[in-house]
C-alpha cells in the first residue's frame, strides 16, 4: 500500500474570499481588510483535500483602492488566458489575500503518458499563452506546478511531476520570450493524495490528476504601484 502523506493545515484570521464573482470585486473586499497585514492566507484548494499558498506575503499593506487596481488587472489577465486553446482558467487567492489566476494545463495535451517532453500541440498552447498573457502581464509573478496520478511508483511520479514543471518553465523562458526573473518557482507535487483530483464518487480522476498548473499573481512591485495609485 502506498503511503499517503499529509500536509499541515494552515490557520488564517483573514477572510478568503470566494472565486465567484469578479477580481475587481474581490479585491476591494480584500483590500478593505488589510490584505498581506493580516498575514499570509489559505490559496485555492488544490484537488480535493489540501490547499496551496502561491507566492509569498510580501508585509505590505494593500488598502482598498489599491485592491481594486490589482482586481481589474488580474481580470484582464483572466480574459486573455481564457482565449488560450486547451487552458482551464480560474480565480485563486494569493498568500497576501489578493486575487490570483490559475491557468491549468492537462496532461494528455502537453505529455504522452509516462512523459516529459512537450508534445507538440502543446508548445502551440505556450506560445498562445506567453503572447496573449505571460509577455503582456509581465508584473504578474509565475509559479508553475505539476501532479501525477496514483499510477506507477510515488517516486516516479514525483520525478515526473517536477520534469513536466520544469518543461513548462523552460519551453516559457527558452522558446517564448518569457523572462526567467518571472517565474518565481517551479514545483512537482508527484501524485501526493492532498493534490488528486476526485470524481464525485469518491475515485481518482486519473486524467484530471495529470496536469500542468501555471499561476499568476501581483509582484510586490504591482503591489506596490497600486498603492501609490500608479498601477495600470
Amino acid at each position: 500500500m502506498k503511503k499517503f502523506k499529509f500536509m499541515s493545515i494552515l490557520l488564517c484570521f483573514a477572510m478568503v474570499v470566494s472565486g465567484c464573482g469578479t477580481s475587481t470585486q474581490n479585491g476591494a473586499l480584500i483590500g478593505a481588510g488589510g490584505g498581506a497585514a493580516l498575514g499570509a492566507v489559505v490559496g485555492k484548494i488544490i484537488g480535493k483535500k489540501n490547499s496551496t499558498l502561491i507566492g509569498a506575503a510580501v508585509g505590505t499593506a494593500v488598502g482598498t483602492t489599491a485592491g481594486v487596481l490589482i482586481g481589474k488587472k488580474m481580470d484582464k489577465a483572466k480574459a486573455a488566458a481564457a482565449q488560450v486553446a486547451n487552458a482551464e482558467v480560474s480565480t485563486v487567492t494569493d498568500a497576501n489575500g489578493l486575487e490570483a489566476v490559475k491557468v491549468s494545463f492537462d496532461n494528455g495535451i502537453l505529455f504522452a503518458t509516462g512523459k516529459s517532453n512537450l508534445q507538440s500541440g502543446a508548445m502551440t498552447s505556450l506560445r498562445d499563452f506567453a503572447t496573449k498573457v505571460l509577455n503582456v502581464y509581465t508584473d504578474c509573478d509565475v509559479d508553475i506546478h505539476g501532479y501525477a496520478s496514483s499510477d506507477g511508483s510515488e517516486e516516479t511520479n514525483m520525478t515526473l511531476s517536477q520534469n513536466r514543471a520544469n518543461a513548462v518553465r523552460n519551453y516559457l523562458i527558452n522558446n517564448c520570450g518569457v523572462s526567467t526573473s518571472q517565474i518565481q518557482n517551479t514545483q512537482g507535487y508527484g501524485e501526493d493524495p492532498n493534490y488528486l483530483v476526485y470524481n464525485a464518487d469518491g475515485t481518482e480522476n486519473r486524467a484530471a490528476s495529470r496536469r500542468v498548473e501555471v499561476y499568476l499573481y501581483a509582484s510586490e512591485a504591482m503591489i506596490n504601484a497600486a498603492n501609490d495609485g500608479t498601477l495600470q
